[in-house]
């Protein structure tokens, strides 16, 4: 070998023995680099939609739990909020995991945790069973939500710059595609075996996490060196755009996931008339977090081109216009305009989670830039960027995915103070004109304080 050539990634013939990775060089990237980046985005996406579809198990049991379980709609929309609260705490010190353990490790133990609401849900859920079983069963399906923070955290470790944006896409899409994947196989046990057995929904997933497990430690490597940054998370908590994107990723990744969990429930309580059974509602419950998971680059790209704070801006408005359209499908009993309208909010919800991430290392140039300016030490101010953008992505993932918990306790409010969902789309209309509110005073309104290119 040239001594002055540069080496592949250096593996033993087992994953997870990587002694050195160096994606920014182009000569280590094409020699192998390249290769083992994709091996381990390929199995990361399978894993972290195996976890993604634990988190959403409950949007599908809970079509399952008929008369004979005596649980009331408010209780059932309880049901699929903890799920979500628990995956927006567990976000965090997912993230921070891979850095700890390695990437590699994290993965087969984070699938192997699915086991732990997977298994007692199979065995467990049955006529007779206690509202309070259920209630810990649905809140452990949670730690299906933190899979979805660690894989972003370790592929993002894979590539270069240039390539982090397609490879996160697609690490995030695929991960998504787990809640209509989950409703599917809901809809294939309702139409095979009746609604007589929820258990068997979870059941299909537990081979499926073991597979995940073994995948990960097959086909998986930790890269060396990776660590968390000392006094990132401090700094970027401090930041005030980071509580302002986290607000905003409340409306746009909050809502996917919290009417992903909620749709089949509004459904039958809405047009019961037409849905009467579980069996009718859940052939459409797939369709909207389909659509959303499907056109979330659509975001991305779009705010590559227009300015990711243009495109958020209009998405927020598009989100009030959808939540408005449903609000009066709804008061009219139009079941067409009522689901175009709901599909508009799983569309826009998509996009927007899309724009807004694109927005996060944005914000983070803009400033690099100035400090630059400023302090005449370009890369020092990049190095800054780069840390507190990672901290914000970790901070902001959380804090939206608490949206999923806002969107089922809305819908559990409203039903039970009127009967209606009127108020919760009363909310959600006025949560996304903050949104865009926010969007334009703090990123398009014109200045000398407005961040150029965000």
């Amino acid at each position: 070998m040239d001594p002055g050539a540069t080496p592949a990634p250096v593996t033993t013939g087992r994953s997870g023995r990587i002694t050195e990775w160096r994606p920014e060089d182009p000569a280590f990237w094409a020699a192998g680099g390249a290769r083992v980046a994709r091996r381990n985005l390929y199995v990361s996406i399978f894993a972290e939609h195996v976890g993604f579809s634990v988190w959403s198990l409950w949007s599908v049991v809970v079509l399952f739990l008929g008369p004979e379980y005596g649980i009331d709609p408010a209780g059932k929309f309880l049901l699929t909020a903890v799920p979500a609260a628990l995956g927006a705490v567990l976000r965090l010190p997912y993230t921070l995991a891979v850095a700890r353990f390695g990437g590699r490790n994290w993965t087969i133990v984070s699938a192997l945790l699915l086991l732990v609401p997977a298994v007692p849900m199979a065995v467990l859920i049955e006529p007779g069973v206690s509202y309070a079983t259920l209630m810990v069963l649905a809140c452990l399906s949670g730690v299906g939500g933190g899979n979805f923070a660690s894989s972003m955290a370790n592929i993002n470790l894979f590539f270069p710059d240039r390539l982090k944006g397609r490879a996160l896409g697609l690490n995030a899409g695929g991960g998504n595609l787990g809640v209509p994947a989950v409703q599917l196989v809901g809809l294939a046990v309702l139409g095979v075996a009746g609604a007589a057995y929820p258990r068997l929904v979870p059941a299909v997933y537990l081979p499926l996490i073991v597979l995940a497990a073994l995948a990960a430690a097959r086909w998986l490597d930790n890269v060396p060196g990776a660590r968390n940054e000392p006094g990132a998370l401090r700094a970027a908590a401090r930041d005030p755009h980071t509580w302002v994107m986290s607000l905003l990723y409340v409306g746009t990744f909050g809502s996917f996931i919290g009417f992903g969990f909620a749709f089949g429930q509004v459904l039958q309580l809405q047009f019961h008339d037409r849905f009467p059974t579980p069996v009718d509602a859940a052939w459409l419950t797939f369709l909207g977090p389909l659509v959303g998971s499907l056109v979330r680059p659509v975001g991305g790209q779009l705010a590559d081109r227009l300015g990711g704070a243009r495109v958020t801006f209009w998405n927020f408005v598009a989100m009030a216009g959808g939540a408005a359209l449903v609000l009066y499908a709804a008061r009219d009993r139009s079941f067409p305009l009522y689901l175009a309208g709901f599909l508009a909010l799983f569309v826009f919800s998509g996009i927007g989670n899309g724009s807004t991430y694109k927005m996060i290392p944005a914000i983070f140039r803009a400033r690099a830039a100035a400090e630059a300016e400023r302090t005449g030490d370009p890369e020092a101010a990049r190095r800054r960027a780069r840390r507190l953008s990672g901290a914000l992505i970790g901070i902001a993932g959380a804090v939206g995915a608490s949206g999923g918990v806002l969107v089922n306790v809305a819908f559990r409010q409203s039903f039970l103070t009127s009967g209606t969902a009127d108020a919760a789309y009363l909310a959600f209309i006025g949560w996304y004109a903050l949104c865009f509110l926010v969007t334009w005073v703090v990123y398009l309104r014109p200045g000398p304080r407005r961040l150029a290119g965000v």
